[in-house]
C-alpha cells in the first residue's frame, strides 16, 4: 500500500465496527497514525493491533460514548496528550432505527439526535479548534443518502443525517478561512452491523441488495479523497443520481420512494 498518510494523524469515531472500522484500517494501510474512539474497548484493541501491523505506526485506543459530553471532553484531553497535531477527523459514530415516526419512543428519538448530531457537533468543535490553530486539517462527516432521499420508517434517522449534511455545509464555509476542509459522505446501504439495530424485520438488506455496498470499498473511496477539496461524496452513483432527480422532481420522487424505496 502507499505511504500517502505517513506521519498523518487520523481520528475515527465509531471505530469499533462497520464503516468506522474499515476507514481506520484503510487509513492505517496508507501509513497513518490512527486514534480509535468507540465504546467497546476490547474490540478497539483488536482493531488497533491490526492497524499497527498495517501501518507500522501508532494506533491509540480511547473508550468513549460520543453521545456524552463529559466523555467527549475526556477523550479530547487524552488525544492532545498523545499527539501534537491532528490532520483528519472522521465522524463515523451513529445509529438508526427503522420505525414509523408515530410509533417511535420519544427517548429513542432523543438518543439518536444526541449521538448522530449533537455529539458529532460537540466533538467536531473541539477538534476543529486544533485544526484552526494549525491552519490545516479536514473534517469528514458520515451522513447518509437517507438525509437526501426520504423513505418511510426513517423520519428520525433521516432528520439526523439531514442535520449532519447541513451542519457540514455551513461549517465548510466557516472553516475555509483557516484552511480547514469539510467533506460530507452520504452512503446508501452498507453491509454492516448497523442493520442489526436499525432493521427489526431483517428483510431490508434483501430488498435493496442491488444498492448494498461493501464497507471496505466505501472506506477506500472516502480515504482516497482525504486532503482534497471534495465537498460531498454520494454513494453509490445510482442513488446519487436518484438524489439529484428527487431535488428536481420532488413529487415524482415521493411516488418512486413509496413504490420502490420504502421496503423496510
Amino acid at each position: 500500500m502507499s505511504d500517502s498518510l505517513r506521519d498523518k494523524v487520523v481520528i475515527v469515531t465509531g471505530a469499533s465496527s462497520g464503516l468506522g472500522r474499515s476507514i481506520t484500517l484503510e487509513s492505517a494501510s496508507r501509513g497513518a497514525t490512527v486514534i480509535l474512539i468507540a465504546r467497546r474497548r476490547e474490540r478497539l484493541l483488536e482493531i488497533a493491533d491490526e492497524a499497527k501491523r498495517l501501518s507500522g505506526a501508532q494506533a491509540f485506543v480511547i473508550t468513549a460514548d460520543i453521545s456524552k459530553a463529559d466523555q467527549i471532553d475526556a477523550a479530547f484531553k487524552e488525544i492532545i496528550q498523545k499527539v501534537d497535531h491532528i490532520d483528519f477527523l472522521v465522524n463515523a459514530a451513529g445509529f438508526g432505527v427503522f420505525e414509523p415516526f408515530m410509533e417511535m419512543n420519544p427517548q429513542l428519538t432523543t438518543e439518536m439526535f444526541q449521538t448522530n448530531v449533537l455529539g458529532l457537533m460537540y466533538f467536531t468543535r473541539l477538534v476543529a479548534r486544533v485544526m484552526m490553530d494549525q491552519n490545516q486539517g479536514q473534517v469528514i462527516n458520515i451522513g447518509s443518502m437517507a438525509g437526501i432521499i426520504p423513505t418511510t420508517k426513517t423520519a428520525v434517522y433521516s432528520a439526523t443525517k439531514a442535520a449532519v449534511i447541513q451542519f457540514s455545509n455551513v461549517l465548510r464555509l466557516e472553516l475555509k478561512p483557516f484552511n480547514v476542509k469539510v467533506m460530507t459522505v452520504n452512503p446508501g446501504p452498507v453491509y454492516t452491523n448497523f442493520f442489526n439495530i436499525a432493521d427489526h424485520s431483517g428483510k431490508y438488506l434483501d430488498n435493496v441488495k442491488r444498492f448494498v455496498m461493501d464497507p471496505d470499498d466505501v472506506a477506500w473511496q472516502i480515504v482516497h479523497f482525504f486532503g482534497t477539496n471534495r465537498r460531498e461524496l454520494n454513494l453509490p452513483l445510482s442513488l446519487a443520481f436518484l438524489g439529484k432527480l428527487y431535488q428536481i422532481f420532488p413529487s415524482l420522487g415521493d411516488w418512486a420512494s413509496l413504490k420502490f424505496g420504502s421496503r423496510k
